[in-house]
């Protein structure tokens, strides 16, 4: 039997390589990029929730709950992670970023099978050399282990990765649908390219 996940968009960053702005309410094609995002990650889950620290009633609007990180200054994905876990309702969690609205269909199947196959705390996707650290699905009860790392001042993700039991999974088939929007040129490329 398939265990419940809820699908956790980070949209928590400063957008400093987007000149400041809020990545993912940048429109691409009369969307905002988070819109593309939840389009393609609601129908693999079980719930979505949004965290965001900035422009809260525009993510409410999208009909999910939006979390603020519960750590200050913009710590990055894992404060977003922080902010989740603790409010999740199913025993797994699936982070994609808000600014990958080419996300492919399949990212939850694949990442909970190997977490499951492997006895593994944390499952992330890879495409070809690159580990995909924003793509991972994990287990709620994994909390305690965040917040002591956390709690020691680290924030890099793939410090926290490595001290864990991690299962990769290859998307080299799906390479394209991790490719982020980082910067004005990311977006008027995907613009062009649609």
């Amino acid at each position: 039997m398939k265990e419940a996940i809820t699908g956790v968009i980070l949209a928590g960053g400063r957008g400093q390589r987007m000149g400041g702005v809020d990545k993912g309410l940048q429109d691409l094609d009369g969307r905002s990029l988070v819109q593309w995002v939840l389009a393609r990650l609601a129908p693999q889950v079980d719930a979505v929730v949004i965290n965001a620290n900035q422009n809260l009633a525009r993510y409410a609007a999208l009909g999910c709950r939006v979390l603020p990180d519960a750590i200050p200054d913009f710590a990055g994905p894992l404060a977003g992670l922080h902010a989740a876990l603790p409010q999740a309702t199913t025993p797994l969690l699936l982070t994609v970023p808000c600014d990958s609205p080419f996300l492919p269909d399949d990212p939850a199947q694949r990442l909970h099978a190997a977490l499951e196959a492997q006895g593994a705390e944390l499952a992330v996707a890879r495409t070809g050399d690159r580990v995909q650290r924003a793509f991972c699905l994990t287990r709620r009860a994994i909390l305690p282990k965040l917040e002591a790392f956390l709690d020691s001042g680290e924030h890099k993700v793939g410090l926290w990765h490595a001290s864990l039991k991690l299962a990769e999974v290859a998307f080299h088939d799906e390479a394209d649908g991790f490719r982020n929007i980082d910067t004005p040129q990311d977006l008027a490329a995907a613009r062009s390219n649609r």
